[in-house]
């Protein structure tokens, strides 16, 4: 059950018709739509598709959720099933959410056809491989009931309890799995620790696995993320219906307590088999993938990192879905395919500027046991190999221009591929306690600094980075550099479940205030990073006090209060 603390909601607009892709309550109907049909000006369906709106799915405590049921019609043999699960609105698809972002995410709607629910599998590529995608409204969403549980728990046990009853019905094989990218990652891992029976294979592809310390209070740095936007354009819900309010959490207990534990999923409870993505480009999902490869705790897993963001990798890769079918098919078909003999390991090494990544790079392991690490001192704005006399560097923690910045010129080519971390020794002379910042950027051979680009030049309408204007440079199609954050009140250590020793686990179960002048080390996990320099080129090291990358919707938020600021 549930964690027993009571929960602070928010009022959620209730659905309307002709918002959100929403058709109203059609809880009976069904119908076949047509090889051809074209309902949204899009992708035209290439096989004949059966869907049943708003099946009704009673789970343990009585509450009732809708699932839309999109299957082969002209099948006769029994299929498995794959859940899209979230408390997006089930009929929310990526044409309606992509318009949000810049350049539509390089998603053309000619490889969506509307009957996807965001960030899931599309019926129309799937239903014709012998298929059924199960589109879900989870607790108190669309026209389910209760209060929306983002993550955790009840969150959990509902999606055990739907995975069983979907796995009894008299068109399905027995045989279910999980795909999507995000909020649809996410809910993979909780659901499948779980372990509901049926549940035979999982594709988490960019899924955090710890809401507190991953995406809203990053080494206890509060903040909204992209969830405002989410609460106020994307999700709705009955009248009485409302969504966890963490804003209003985080006021309550700005150090980890109950509600924020239940959000961290024990990746060691999961039993069947999964395949990971993730990459260095997202802001939110990027250590949520490598735990989870880390701490599941079989054989029977596999992870792929990638250099491109995270919806154009789904909706527009067409090796992403042939990858995504060998493992369904081997899985919840049980055909003997060479899945198995796929790398345990593949990742990428970003180049930055005008150049695109080096993909399918295979790794014996994540971190490679063959890397050589490299401790660098910083002193006299240079990473030093070798130890100097200690000096005082300051910057002003209100001015987002303002950082320590060093840096280290390679005289060799040097691929960095895992995981980074910084040591620093610091003090604030005004407060008792502030927030370090800490991002690696990369520098051409001129001293240039560089950026990503989250998607191949072709696919976008640009030629070189340099040609995006300020107002077009977002987190979702550019990538800065890997980044840490720490809270000097919560530097605290458990090192005994530190996923490694380079990534410490900070419990966050109490704040320690440091005396104003006073020397305080901060040992600051930063996320994974996959770089190639060559010759001549420069890794830049800066810490300063506002987040250095690029904010998510930020304007959608307001502001913090005045005693979280750095000053």
């Amino acid at each position: 059950m549930p964690p027993p603390v009571q929960i602070a909601t928010k009022r959620i607009q209730q659905p309307r018709i002709g918002e959100n892709g929403y058709e109203g309550f059609q809880s009976g109907k069904t119908e076949t739509r047509p090889r051809g049909w074209n309902g949204f000006n899009a992708k035209a369906l290439v096989s004949d598709i059966l869907i049943e709106h708003d099946v009704e799915v009673v789970v343990r405590d009585g509450a009732r959720l809708y699932v839309d049921i999109y299957r082969p019609a002209d099948v006769k043999e029994k299929v498995p099933a794959v859940l899209s699960w979230s408390f997006y609105g089930k009929k929310y698809s990526a044409l309606d959410m992509l318009p949000m972002c810049v350049w539509n995410c390089c998603v053309p709607s000619s490889d969506l056809s509307g009957l996807e629910k965001f960030e899931g599998l599309d019926p129309q590529i799937w239903c014709p491989k012998g298929y059924a995608i199960i589109s879900v409204d989870s607790r108190g969403a669309g026209n389910s009931d209760g209060q929306i549980c983002v993550m955790g728990t009840q969150d959990a046990e509902d999606g055990h309890d739907v995975v069983e009853a979907i796995a009894k019905m008299d068109w399905c094989n027995g045989s279910i799995g999980m795909a999507g990218n995000s909020a649809l990652a996410i809910s993979q891992w909780f659901i499948a620790a779980q372990r509901p029976p049926s549940l035979k294979a999982i594709a988490p592809w960019e899924g955090s696995s710890d809401i507190y310390r991953e995406q809203f209070c990053r080494g206890g740095w509060f903040q909204m993320s992209n969830f405002d936007l989410i609460a106020k354009a994307i999700v709705r819900g009955p009248v009485n219906s409302g969504l966890e309010d963490f804003e209003e959490m985080y006021r309550r207990s700005n150090v980890s307590n109950a509600f924020w534990e239940d959000k961290r999923v024990d990746m060691t409870k999961i039993q069947c088999p999964v395949y990971i993505r993730g990459s260095d480009v997202s802001t939110i999902h990027t250590m949520g993938s490598i735990r989870g490869f880390l701490e599941v705790p079989h054989s029977s897993k596999w992870i792929q990192w990638g250099s491109k963001q995270e919806w154009y990798e789904l909706y527009s890769v067409p090796q992403s879905t042939h990858e995504l079918s060998v493992f369904f098919d081997r899985y919840l078909k049980g055909i003997e395919n060479d899945w198995e003999r796929t790398p345990k390991v593949r990742w990428s090494a970003l180049q930055f500027g005008d150049r695109e990544a080096i993909d399918d790079i295979v790794l014996e392991d994540f971190p490679s046991p063959t890397t050589e690490y490299r401790r660098f001192y910083l002193h006299g704005g240079q990473l030093k190999l070798q130890n100097s006399d200690y000096e005082k560097v300051s910057y002003d923690s209100e001015d987002f221009e303002s950082f320590a910045e060093f840096s280290y010129t390679f005289e060799e080519p040097a691929r960095l591929i895992g995981l980074p971390k910084a040591i620093l020794y610091m003090s604030c002379d005004e407060r008792d306690d502030f927030t370090a910042f800490v991002i690696i950027r990369k520098r051409d051979k001129n001293g240039k600094l560089l950026m990503h680009l989250n998607f191949p030049f072709a696919a976008t309408p640009i030629k070189s980075i340099d040609d995006i204007p300020q107002k077009d440079q977002s987190s979702t199609n550019l990538h800065l550099g890997s980044v840490g954050i720490l809270r000097a009140s919560h530097r605290e250590i458990d090192e005994s479940r530190s996923i490694h020793p380079q990534f410490p686990f900070h419990p966050h179960k109490r704040q320690q205030k440091v005396k104003p002048g006073s020397i305080v080390k901060l040992e600051i996990g930063i996320f994974a990073m996959g770089i190639d320099y060559d010759a001549g080129e420069t890794i830049s090291v800066r810490v300063g006090g506002q987040f250095p990358s690029i904010a998510e919707y930020k304007s959608f938020s307001g502001p913090r209060p005045e005693h979280e600021l750095n000053r």
